[in-house]
């Protein structure tokens, strides 16, 4: 199977603080830009931060194996030696864990490793790793 970059636009009540977080923190590459969004190279997907200060977060959440997961999020499977790194790189920079990082369904089918967290605007990002990717849709 043959992957194809997604593209995922969403609100951010400031750009600055958009590439500080995703740029800076996240390590995202900035593309093009202009005075109302910025696009970010989400390793290897396209991710458009648009300047939209009235929209407030969305905090709803479900519970996902006993730990709320927050409605809507969006984020990349990560091999688990780059997850490791970027939590390690989160923790660094002293971002606040919606879920610290974790193991979830541990001992089950689709045991993953995961971890959420807001960006400055209060989007949820999880960014998730399997030790074998053959589990991401094991039931």
């Amino acid at each position: 199977m043959s992957l194809r970059p997604f593209h995922l636009a969403f609100p951010v009540h400031d750009l600055a603080a958009a590439r500080a977080f995703y740029g800076g923190v996240m390590g995202c590459a900035e593309g093009r830009s202009s005075d109302e969004w910025i696009d970010f190279d989400f390793r290897g997907h396209q991710i458009v931060a648009h300047l939209a200060p009235e929209r407030s977060d969305d905090t709803a959440s479900n519970h996902v194996d006993g730990h709320g997961v927050p409605v809507p999020h969006f984020g990349i499977v990560l091999t688990m030696e780059d997850w490791q790194a970027l939590a390690d790189r989160l923790r660094e920079a002293g971002t606040e864990f919606v879920m610290e990082p974790t193991v979830r369904f541990k001992g089950k089918p689709g045991e993953q490793a995961t971890m959420f967290f807001r960006d400055p605007s209060g989007n949820a990002i999880e960014m998730k790793a399997f030790a074998d990717d053959g589990m991401i849709f094991a039931g």
